[in-house]
């Protein structure tokens, strides 16, 4: 176990990012269609064919699932990640043709300091090709790469994070988030973690809690304090199992994994943020409907919780030398 999205055995993982523009993608790809669904709890989001997967609709399976930066403009890296698995012959039939199914959702990164004078095109459609091309089953980068490249939160510079996790029985599941949020993943200023009790193997520091909480730590820190933009957050999250289950099965994955978000910031789901969690089961190991994804779902929002808070300890564990402004280190290893 790597502790990562790909220790789901047929996930890939890629990302893509440029410096100047202070951006970037990441896409997971499956190497055979996965059942997928989704769960939105943020006021402002921003997703590529969310509908197509609600259980009461056609669809059920998907060929990959994007994460960008970029806004509106970064729906576009969902195309690019069509492209590619159009050019490997995947897609869903439908008569002589295949459709790629490739839903995706962005975060805002477009007053980080970035140039996003990029003409007539945006960089997305792009830079989603590329980290389709480079998606690899084994170790990926976290912190300031792909979709996280741009992030940052109430207090510390965001990222991208992954954490996974086998259950007695023997079922995985993993997480991948990228961390953008309007508010705050650690008590306080830190050094510790909303996440802490859910940590494993010291995976983000090993702090644990306080040994009391003030009222200090408990105020509201807002990125952009009480100006901040209804626009300019988002943290986007991907959960992925070998459980069989049905698109409602996996809905109900995504509104229980969805937990996870308030297990690691605070605050979440507000009218400033775009939330967003993506479920999928690849389908090879039985689990029990009720019982065994109610467990399921419980270790799931775990997971998430431990990929938040990763995600901006490793954005964080060395300085950023990317088109941000300096970040301090904050949480050394």
């Amino acid at each position: 176990m790597k502790n990562l999205l790909t220790d789901i055995p047929g996930i890939r993982v890629g990302h893509a990012h440029d410096e100047s523009v202070a951006s970037g993608v990441t896409a997971v790809i499956f190497d055979k269609a996965a059942v997928a669904s989704v769960d939105v709890r943020g006021g402002g989001p921003g997703i590529r064919d969310g509908a197509l997967l609600e259980p009461v609709n056609t669809v059920e399976r998907v060929d990959a699932i994007t994460l960008s930066g970029g806004s509106a403009f970064g729906l576009e890296a969902g195309g690019g990640v069509q492209a590619w698995l159009a050019e490997q012959g995947r897609g869903f039939a439908v008569g002589d043709a295949l459709i790629p199914i490739v839903p995706g959702a962005v975060q805002f990164d477009m007053l980080n300091g970035g140039n996003k004078k990029w003409g007539r095109f945006p960089p997305y459609r792009d830079l989603g090709y590329t980290a389709a091309a480079a998606a690899t089953d084994g170790a990926f980068a976290l912190g300031s790469v792909g979709a996280g490249f741009g992030a940052t939160t109430a207090n510390f510079k965001g990222g991208l994070g992954s954490a996974s996790a086998v259950m007695a029985n023997g079922v995985r599941v993993a997480a991948i988030a990228s961390v953008n949020a309007v508010g705050s993943v650690t008590v306080g200023d830190g050094p510790w973690f909303w996440a802490a009790p859910f940590e494993e193997n010291k995976e983000f520091g090993g702090r644990g809690l306080p040994s009391s909480f003030t009222p200090d730590m408990l105020a509201m820190r807002l990125k952009g304090g009480p100006a901040a933009s209804s626009i300019e957050n988002t943290t986007l999250a991907i959960v992925v199992t070998d459980a069989i289950l049905t698109k409602p099965q996996v809905k109900r994955l995504a509104i229980i994994a969805q937990t996870g978000f308030a297990r690691a910031i605070y605050p979440v789901h507000a009218p400033l943020d775009g939330d967003v969690v993506f479920a999928a089961a690849t389908c090879e190991n039985a689990i029990d409907p009720l019982y065994g994804l109610t467990e399921l779902g419980a270790v799931a929002a775990n997971v998430v919780a431990r990929a938040i808070a990763r995600g901006v300890y490793e954005a964080n564990a060395l300085p950023f030398a990317g088109a941000l402004p300096s970040w301090k280190m904050r949480f050394a290893k």
